[in-house]
């Protein structure tokens, strides 16, 4: 029998895989015990706090990116979450912010962390970019303008802090060469001051600013210590933001959402979408 949530501990392999969210078969002990655990903490009054990445987390992803619609029943959820006004919620997302809240389709908007945590766009339309040194933004330009005229063979992706190449759709040989021309060019530029190379899955950054691991941190500093915290992702960046919910030390969750299991530090891990969806509608009515 497949089973669909895995519960994990960080650095280890998961021992069990089970199917919980008001189902009692085939739950491990340990994973029910620690997801009622997380849930009774709603009952003292706190506000919890729902961190979620987007692309691979609350969408499928897509070769283009502006296809990548919220997998179904995903916004209608998250706008009943956001309606009963106790749930802190922000996305978290390697996407510029501005590109949200056009896919989710909430009013109103949903606080974003972009360009995995250096850019924030408040609900109310303000902005903050943590900016590069003068010499650093320079050299990204004088990249920016290459690739522009050469991408390498893979899909290159201008970001207000930093220079993305992409290959996902492409053959295995294509993909390992557009990667080996990419850290070729990449990785002599990552020694400069202020950058710093982010590996994702097909696809590699070269970026200043924050991670998402900086991004969940920052948005801790002002949460009550007592709130129940939980952080949703799929890819290799979110694996910082793994790492920083469970350093908090106040029972945070970390849900690594794929529909297949691979190493992580997440605490659990949840098969989108059926299994994302009903771990949604729990929060909703242990919020309530």
């Amino acid at each position: 029998m497949r089973r669909g949530l895995g519960l994990c501990a960080a650095g280890r392999r998961v021992r069990g895989i089970v199917n919980w969210l008001g189902k009692r078969d085939n739950v491990t002990p340990e994973a029910a015990a620690r997801l009622e655990e997380f849930f009774e903490r709603f009952a003292d009054g706190s506000r919890p706090l729902l961190l979620l990445d987007y692309d691979g987390t609350l969408a499928p992803f897509r070769v283009d990116r502006f296809q990548a619609r919220p997998w179904a029943g995903m916004r209608e959820l998250l706008g009943q979450i956001q309606r009963q006004g106790r749930t802190r919620m922000a996305v978290i997302t390697g996407r510029p912010a501005a590109e949200i809240a056009p896919m989710l389709g909430l009013n109103p908007p949903l606080e974003v962390w972009g360009l995995h945590g250096a850019e924030r766009l408040y609900p109310d339309g303000r902005r903050e970019l943590e900016q590069a040194p003068e010499a650093t933004q320079a050299k990204l330009e004088e990249l920016r303008e290459f690739l522009k005229r050469d991408s390498l063979g893979g899909l290159f992706e201008d970001k207000a802090n930093g220079v993305v190449m992409h290959w996902r759709g492409a053959s295995r040989q294509k993909a390992e060469q557009i990667e080996r021309r990419t850290r070729e060019l990449f990785e002599p530029l990552a020694r400069m001051e202020g950058l710093a190379l982010l590996d994702f899955e097909a696809g590699l950054e070269l970026r200043v600013g924050r991670n998402k691991g900086g991004a969940v941190e920052a948005i801790l500093a002002e949460t009550a210590k007592d709130a129940p915290v939980a952080y949703l992702g799929d890819d290799l960046t979110d694996e910082a933001a793994f790492r920083a919910v469970q350093r908090v030390g106040r029972g945070g969750l970390s849900v690594l959402v794929r529909r297949e299991w691979r190493h992580t530090a997440a605490d659990l891990w949840l098969r989108p979408p059926p299994e994302l969806k009903r771990f949604l509608e729990r929060w909703y009515f242990a919020s309530s």
